[in-house]
């Protein structure tokens, strides 16, 4: 019987025990995830270009997280009149990549190899960072995995090519994504205010298939028809800046920037997502606990996540 919750006789409060994501089970051995879902963590950040502090990202979101840690019960939403992630989706912690200070190429490597573990269980990857140059890694795992289109919620383009000879960090990760030949668009969302990113690389990001809306833009538009954009049957990976939202509920972060998502913004957007396409895999970055000592970052970024991971499998039940 497991000792995850009630049945075992524990009340287990989100601070009693350790603090995996949503107090799941811990899986040292890679080659032994039997799983829906493996969660990594990538606390790496020496691709930030002003503060830093996203290596504590992981542990933050993880200790977050055992704030919706529901059991085997699941968790109901009277709105969606849904019970999201019960017993039926199993999902497993990873523990973190390995950083190696100062090693970007083998910090780097050590990240896409625990996401290649994932994918060759069978599970989606949910990858916690660490600053924006993890998705590179990341998306390098899927060079077996067939097409995919990623979509980005983010503040900023990050579409720099080259600067200064630095071609992996955070301010390049969607321009090294749109060089993989199976990268077939880019879908960057809520991009806004000056940008690291010059005007070229706005126009090449648009040469290379890049659909770019500003937080303005969508609100114009609307949340179904920003979901309505992304390509009818691609395969989606989802790219989350945690900078995307507005520094009013998202202050720990490297990179504020005002102007951003509210919430519901995303949540409903990825719930549109989750219903209209295969996601394929996801990472959450920028994530800096120690700019917010109240701790709204780290749990808007869990229950994002967990949210995030319902409808994804909520999804595949209603098909």
């Amino acid at each position: 019987m497991s000792d995850h919750g009630y049945e075992a006789g524990r009340l287990n409060l989100p601070f009693v025990g350790i603090p995996t994501f949503a107090k799941k089970p811990y899986v040292q051995d890679w080659d032994a995830i039997d799983a829906d879902v493996a969660v990594l963590g990538a606390p790496f950040d020496f691709g930030t270009q002003y503060r830093s502090g996203a290596r504590f990202g992981p542990r933050g979101v993880r200790e977050a997280s055992t704030l919706f840690s529901f059991g085997h019960a699941g968790a109901y939403d009277h709105e969606d009149d849904a019970t999201y992630l019960g017993a039926d989706v199993r999902i497993v912690d990873m523990g973190d990549a390995d950083v190696i200070h100062t090693d970007t190429i083998k910090s780097h490597a050590n990240i896409e190899f625990g996401v290649r573990k994932a994918l060759a269980a069978g599970a989606l990857p949910v990858v916690i960072g660490g600053d924006h140059s993890v998705n590179i890694p990341c998306i390098n795992a899927f060079d077996d995995q067939g097409d995919i289109h990623v979509l980005q919620i983010d503040a900023h383009l990050d579409f720099v090519d080259e600067r200064h000879g630095v071609r992996y960090g955070h301010g390049n990760p969607m321009r090294r994504a749109a060089d993989k030949d199976y990268v077939t668009g880019l879908s960057q969302y809520g991009i806004r205010n000056v940008s690291s990113t010059a005007k070229e690389g706005y126009v090449t990001a648009r040469e290379m298939g890049s659909d770019i809306q500003s937080v303005r833009q969508i609100r114009a538009m609307g949340i179904e028809a920003a979901a309505a954009r992304i390509p009818a049957g691609a395969r989606v990976y989802v790219t989350i800046d945690i900078d995307a939202f507005c520094p009013s509920i998202a202050p720990g972060t490297g990179t504020p920037s005002h102007g951003g998502f509210l919430y519901y913004e995303v949540l409903e957007l990825l719930q549109l997502v989750a219903q209209n396409h295969e996601v394929v895999g996801i990472d959450l970055v920028e994530v800096a606990p120690d700019y917010d000592h109240s701790g709204s970052t780290t749990i808007l970024a869990a229950q994002l996540l967990l949210n995030f991971l319902g409808f994804i499998f909520h999804a595949k039940k209603v098909e």
